[in-house]
């Protein structure tokens, strides 16, 4: 059995997929396909399930995932050392990410990172908060940006990154700066889908700071961010977004910024971590410079 054996059965594992795994590491599926049936035959257990297009991890495959993930992450461990004796900051750096932070933050983040460090490389993990934090809980992941606090013995917060959510509108579609709270009920209301993050974010109200959801006159719900974005440019209506989701649009006029009066809106994301784990010299290099760019 040798480590190219166990990345294979982990991204296919993680990806409950022969085809997506193969994607991932840049194999043919007849390949990937030929790695699962050596390790199989290797162990004399059978790993996975085919259930029409489906594939089930067996009991067996729970087992060794957890193991081949620790091993994995020593041998990148001591690579990462091998380069810090060199003074290098190099490797793969995983980030796993909720929604907004998945599409929005962490991809200009990255970019400016490897401006510093152009011998790192980047895999974004896209996934739910608390499935963000329960692959920290399983070392699948060691680095997570999420929008909910995560409240966990074996999850450690680092840093804290706010995003200010604004009321977005359609360009000249207000002439003022500032609007009231009952300008804002009578103007046409873009929702976002029910359990969605930004959905999930404004019934908690603890951002908000008095903007509800009831009362408000919604013409449309969509289901993504992006949907939500583009509704507002083509002048359906007005919604409350991210800045960091808006920020280019904000700059070319393709979205006007409206203040409502007496009210302040944050969400925050959390970086957090494996509170036993710890990180490779590439990612506590990643998280200073979070703390450095987002301290107050």
């Amino acid at each position: 059995m040798d480590i190219h054996i166990l990345q294979v059965f982990s991204s296919v594992y993680r990806n409950r997929s022969f085809s997506r795994a193969s994607e991932e590491l840049n194999l043919t599926q007849p390949t990937v396909s030929e790695h699962i049936k050596n390790l199989e035959d290797e162990l004399g257990v059978k790993l996975f399930d085919r259930v029409g297009r489906q594939v089930i991890p067996t009991r067996e495959a729970d087992h060794l995932h957890v193991k081949a993930v620790e091993i994995i992450q020593k041998l990148q461990d001591l690579k990462t050392d091998i380069g810090r004796l060199k003074g290098q900051i190099k490797g793969l750096l995983t980030v796993g990410a909720s929604a907004t932070p998945g599409a929005y933050i962490v991809p200009p983040l990255a970019a400016e990172f490897r401006r510093k460090h152009p011998e790192v490389f980047f895999q974004l993990v896209a996934d739910e908060s608390g499935k963000i934090a329960e692959k920290i809980v399983s070392g699948e992941l060691l680095l997570g940006i999420v929008s909910d606090k995560v409240e966990h013995k074996m999850v450690e917060p680092l840093a804290v990154i706010e995003d200010a959510l604004v009321l977005a509108t359609p360009p000249g579609f207000v002439e003022k700066k500032q609007i009231t709270m009952p300008e804002l009920l009578r103007m046409p209301f873009l929702m976002w889908s029910e359990g969605s993050e930004m959905h999930r974010t404004m019934e908690k109200g603890h951002s908000a700071r008095g903007v509800s959801l009831k009362g408000l006159n919604v013409v449309a719900m969509l289901g993504s961010n992006e949907a939500v974005r583009e509704a507002v440019k083509s002048g359906l209506g007005v919604s409350i977004l991210s800045k960091f989701s808006i920020k280019d649009d904000l700059e070319a006029g393709r979205i006007d910024e409206v203040g409502i009066m007496g009210i302040q809106m944050l969400q925050s994301y959390y970086v957090i971590a494996h509170a036993k784990r710890t990180l490779s010299a590439e990612y506590r290099a990643f998280v200073d410079f979070l703390k450095e760019k987002f301290s107050a």
